[in-house]
């Protein structure tokens, strides 16, 4: 096996694993009210807390609730899967970081694309905020795509800059 594939299969399979073990701890031990909804555990005042929710749309619920939702983002996880899987066997030798970036969005994708499937909606439990300002509460999974898009970009912006300077 070439070492771009055990690059990309570990880190993927990492991810994932990772991704479910703390999801199932955020099920089984975060609290929620009467009403299923999860009750904000504070870990860093005004920064950092832990809320168990269960998103049934994308990243930020965006489609949350709309039907059909979950088959459509069903299809797409795995037609995205795919693709990620296509450009890391197309990846050369010398794109190491490529193919990091790539084994992070697989990874992440296929830990929500799990719960989507299995549960019917993903979840999430990490809440960042400033104060009264609270961003979207994400998972495991969520991150290790926001850092895979940055990689990405990264990547890019530093192979488009080699190709102009050895011009």
């Amino acid at each position: 096996m070439r070492r771009r594939w055990k690059l990309y299969l570990s880190i993927s399979v990492l991810v994932v694993v990772a991704d479910q073990l703390t999801k199932l701890w955020a099920r089984q031990s975060l609290p929620v009210d009467a009403a299923g909804r999860g009750i904000r555990v504070p870990v860093v005042d005004n920064f950092f807390d832990l809320v168990l929710a269960h998103n049934t749309g994308a990243a930020f619920s965006v489609m949350a609730g709309t039907s059909g939702g979950r088959m459509l983002l069903t299809g797409l996880g795995l037609v995205a899967v795919g693709a990620i899987t296509w450009m890391a066997a197309r990846a050369r030798a010398d794109q190491g970081g490529l193919v990091v970036a790539l084994a992070l969005m697989a990874g992440g994708a296929v830990g929500n694309l799990i719960d989507r499937v299995r549960l019917g909606t993903v979840t999430d439990f990490v809440l960042w905020r400033w104060h009264e300002h609270a961003w979207p509460v994400f998972n495991l999974a969520d991150a290790c795509l926001s850092v895979a898009i940055a990689l990405f970009v990264a990547n890019s912006l530093h192979a488009l800059w080699r190709s102009r300077r050895a011009v």
